[in-house]
């Protein structure tokens, strides 16, 4: 018996099939909005390394495409890997933080990080990212590996979205209060400047009296 929800999109049935290791490999920037190509018929359903053959396989079924090989223009297909950092060697550059797509790494500025293990996917996104090379991958435990973890990898980094997103609608808003700011002392004109200008053209004015 299907007891699968009807209110799931073709999306969400895609998604749920992906890996959520976030990683970008496919292309796209994360695997929801990668779901979300397939399920508009943009995108083939071979470009996700992480999740593999298998991957493809399951994707292929629910879509009634026909098997394809994974587009290795995207990556191998390899064992799954969590990322570590060498704390002695961590310079606290919050460079890894701020790639990490699920908040799996904390720390701060110039204090040493650490790798929430349980919640990295493996994207492997903090290795490049960081300037002295002080993260190392290690292999991923198998029970990490299922669906408990990607539903929680999921959230993570819809969470994360958000946040980003709520950061990005505070900025521009406080760059639109100060243009605005600005156009409206522009629009005043400024009293220091227009005093200034006048004592500047009174010494340059000839003064006939004299």
């Amino acid at each position: 018996m299907n007891t699968e929800s009807p209110l799931l999109t073709l999306a969400d049935r895609i998604d749920a099939i992906l890996p959520q290791t976030q990683c970008e490999q496919c292309g796209y920037h994360g695997c929801r909005p990668y779901a979300e190509a397939i399920a508009r018929g943009e995108a083939p359903i071979n470009q996700c390394p992480p999740g593999g053959a298998a991957g493809i396989e399951q994707l292929a079924s629910l879509l009634n495409r026909p098997l394809e090989p994974l587009n290795t223009d995207h990556g191998v297909e390899k064992p799954r890997t969590l990322a570590r950092i060498v704390e002695a060697d961590c310079i606290g550059c919050t460079k890894c933080i701020q790639a990490c797509p699920v908040d799996a790494i904390v720390g701060a500025a110039k204090m040493m990080h650490t790798v929430i293990a349980d919640d990295c996917t493996g994207c492997e996104l903090c290795v490049p990212a960081c300037p002295v090379d002080c993260i190392v991958l290690l292999p991923m435990p198998a029970a990490q590996i299922d669906a408990a973890h990607a539903n929680a990898a999921r959230e993570h980094f819809q969470r994360r979205e958000a946040r980003l997103e709520r950061l990005r609608q505070q900025r521009d808003a406080e760059l639109a209060a100060h243009k605005a700011a600005v156009d409206e002392r522009a629009a005043q004109g400024n009293p220091v400047l227009e005093a200034l200008a006048r004592a500047k053209a009174r010494k340059t004015t000839p003064n006939h009296d004299r």
